[in-house]
């Protein structure tokens, strides 16, 4: 399918890139229909709205920067998106990056849980109070190479 993007034109994107996240984003709920495009920028990904071209979301795997990092949902919301096994989910964390020169940083507070099988999804907040919405992604990783 080719989705219009506003940084990189028109991409072409195979069809089990395609996500519907029936809530929405929170503060984003209109929006259902995305896709999961490749970031020249490694490990990063764009989700961008298929229906509007203006909006999308860095994302980045939020195990490869927190390595204890956790995700306690409730089966009855895993079951929300038809996930059955631990081997559906696939976890991905909102990236923001800043205009002012500050870090990067993830939100792993609110992540985005995707069904591998059917590539529905949706955000969550974890309930546990360890995670916060401003991970610094550089420090994480500056920190991961020290070792």
């Amino acid at each position: 399918m080719e989705v219009k993007t506003r940084t990189m034109g028109i991409v072409n994107v195979p069809e089990n890139h395609l996500l519907k996240i029936p809530a929405g984003l929170f503060g984003f709920e209109e929006y259902t229909q995305f896709a999961l495009v490749d970031c020249k920028t490694k490990p990063f990904v764009w989700l961008q709205s298929t229906d509007n071209s203006d909006l999308a979301f860095l994302l980045i795997d939020p195990f490869l920067v927190c390595e204890d990092y956790e995700t306690d949902i409730d089966d009855k919301e895993l079951a929300k998106i038809g996930i059955k096994e631990p081997s559906d989910v696939l976890v991905l964390t909102l990236v923001t990056v800043p205009n002012d020169g500050s870090p990067e940083t993830t939100n792993l507070l609110g992540p985005l849980i995707i069904n591998k099988k059917n590539m529905n999804g949706m955000q969550v907040i974890l309930s546990e109070p360890k995670w916060t919405t401003k991970f610094n992604i550089l420090e994480a990783l500056k920190k991961q190479e020290g070792k």
